[in-house]
């Protein structure tokens, strides 16, 4: 008998053994199953990312997530008539409104009319032999004709005058007088106020670098190099155009609201001893044209850390609008506004009925955002309160009563919403707060595309003189002005102006102010 009992508590025991292990096997596989689920959603928006479109539009904003090749052709929204049809021809006057382009069209006004024209080889009359007489011409055809840039070689004389009456008598001192030549912008250097602009303007608004300008300049008949060129403008940068810059910045620190982001560039000859593949980063700070003329600040960093940005915002008191990133915490005498745009990105990365409505709620605020965007601060602001307000507070209720839970695309879209709810309503109780950062966002685009030109910065000197030229084109057309024509007058007015021992002379070679405006005008 005790055989029997012995061998039926061994398969108690093994099969509580194996009961155990099966509910250990089904975790692992829940697990897994998990895991494997997050890491479809990743290898879906790598895909995406490489092949497919880039548009934010998302494939849930139709019925059952079809969209329609039709949506934007009224006739296949109607109906369809099954009814017996007539067989009778209908035919339909279509009256069109001709918009004929003017010749001229392709010209500004400033450009310089050359007319040529053509007579008869012969103008003796056929019949009697007379000279006949013009009786009128005929415009048959324009054309736009290029002449080429003209270097000069612009040789500066200083004469000198004596007075030959005083010279005669011994009693008096000779009389001399000299002539006194403008100061040159670059001491000990061929590069004039107009070369230095072109370099300048050809790198940061057309973004041709500096090696690939070494040629054009040769064509027009300066022989110089790549190296030169990148000496001429750090040493034109530190010397008249830093001054600028710090005025730009100073007038930006006593505003309250500011725009800030930050890319990657890349900089070979690094000072923190990292390899040149290391990554470097350039911020940028943009002010908003609510509290005056638009103020575009780019400043180069070796790292992307949160000791840059208590650098950048030192002398800042106000809102700053950012998108996530973790470096924009709690900051003395500063408040943040989050980006509503990024939080729609996440809840579009969530391809399912749940992100779609995480998007709805995005595009509601975003549509009455567009309704008060005439707005002033005061009355957007109440316009908020009544109507954005409710959206959100709904959003933020469904988020938190809704299990999205582990490491899915919805639940990071969850998470990232949740741990900005501060910043994300900071527009609600302030009209003169944007949504988004994508002023920023924008504003930052230029130091991206050079960056796909330039490729990378030899060094730090190059790196940050590339972040206050980039700070000065963009702050010109931000307050449409020409920045060739702006750069030529700082070149040739400031090196002749005492602004380092008086540094308010600067204020008159602002963008916005009227001298600029005039003087610079496209």
């Amino acid at each position: 008998m005790e055989q029997p009992e012995q061998l039926i508590k061994v398969l108690e025991e093994q099969l509580a053994y194996m009961k155990k292990q099966n509910e250990e096997l089904s975790i692992k596989l829940d697990q897994s199953l998990a895991q494997n689920k997050v890491l479809s959603e990743q290898i879906h928006q790598l895909t995406k990312a490489l092949f497919g479109s880039k548009s934010e539009k998302s494939k849930y904003q139709a019925p059952d997530g079809q969209g329609s090749l039709f949506d934007n052709d009224p006739f296949f929204k109607e109906s369809e008539h099954t009814e017996e049809q007539s067989t009778d021809s209908i035919t339909y006057t279509v009256v069109r409104k001709l918009h004929k382009k003017k010749r001229n069209d392709s010209f500004l006004a400033h450009v310089e009319i050359e007319e040529i024209h053509h007579h008869p080889d012969n103008i003796q009359c056929e019949c009697c032999q007379e000279v006949m007489t013009e009786i009128g011409s005929t415009l048959v055809r324009e054309e736009a004709k290029f002449i080429p840039a003209t270097m000069k070689r612009i040789q500066h004389f200083e004469s000198a005058y004596e007075c030959k009456s005083c010279k005669k008598d011994i009693t008096q001192k000779a009389q001399i007088k000299r002539g006194k030549a403008p100061n040159s912008v670059l001491l000990r250097s061929i590069a004039g106020p107009t070369v230095l602009a072109k370099v300048i303007y050809d790198k940061f608004i057309q973004y041709i670098p500096l090696y690939r300008q070494v040629k054009e300049w040769e064509r027009n008949g300066l022989i110089t190099n790549d190296k030169n060129l990148s000496n001429w403008v750090i040493r034109s940068t530190k010397e008249w155009l830093i001054p600028v810059y710090q005025y730009l910045e100073s007038v930006m620190n006593h505003r309250s609201l500011m725009h800030c982001d930050e890319t990657t560039a890349q900089v070979l000859n690094r000072s923190d001893g990292k390899s040149p593949q290391s990554t470097a980063y350039n911020w940028v700070r943009r002010s908003l044209p609510i509290e005056g003329p638009v103020i575009v600040l780019f400043h180069h960093a070796l790292s992307r850390g949160r000791a840059v940005l208590d650098q950048l915002t030192s002398d800042f008191k106000g809102t700053i609008i950012c998108d996530g990133y973790s470096a924009y915490g709690k900051l003395e005498n500063i408040t943040f506004a989050n980006c509503w745009a990024h939080v729609r990105r996440y809840w579009l990365k969530a391809e399912s009925k749940h992100g779609q409505k995480g998007v709805d709620f995005c595009d509601q605020i975003y549509r009455l955002e567009r309704k008060f965007k005439n707005h002033s601060p005061r009355k957007r602001e109440k316009a908020r309160q009544k109507h954005s307000k409710p959206i959100v507070d709904a959003m933020f209720k469904w988020i938190e009563e809704s299990p999205f839970y582990g490491k899915s695309a919805l639940a990071k879209a969850a998470e990232y919403t949740l741990n900005r709810a501060g910043g994300l309503q900071a527009f609600l109780y302030d009209g003169r707060i944007e949504i988004d950062n994508n002023a920023a966002e924008n504003a930052i685009r230029p130091s991206v595309i050079g960056r796909k030109n330039w490729l990378f910065s030899t060094s730090e000197a190059g790196a940050e003189a590339n972040a206050i030229c980039l700070s000065l084109a963009e702050t010109a057309k931000a307050n449409g002005i020409d920045f060739y024509k702006y750069l030529v007058k700082l070149f040739t007015e400031l090196p002749n102006q005492d602004i380092h021992q008086n540094p308010k002379l600067i204020k008159q070679y602002m963008p916005w102010s009227k001298t600029i405006q005039v003087t610079c005008a496209k």
